[in-house]
């Protein structure tokens, strides 16, 4: 299926290595994604923590 989502590449980002893949290489334990860019992959870290910060900031919210 040309034009589909699965034909576009994918990039993990490998929490043992530090190194962004193209496509996953390496165990699923060792790797955050898929991502739709290499750029985004290399912030995954920095993705991860704002993301946990949100819902942190709405269970709060919802406490209230």
């Amino acid at each position: 299926m040309t034009g589909d989502a699965l034909d576009e590449p994918q990039y993990w980002y490998n929490v043992r290595t530090g190194e962004v893949e193209r496509g996953p290489k390496s165990l699923g334990l060792d790797r955050i994604g898929p991502f739709a860019t290499a750029e985004e992959a290399s912030r995954a870290l920095e993705i991860l923590t704002e993301r946990g910060r949100k819902w942190t900031e709405e269970d709060e919210e919802e406490d209230r």
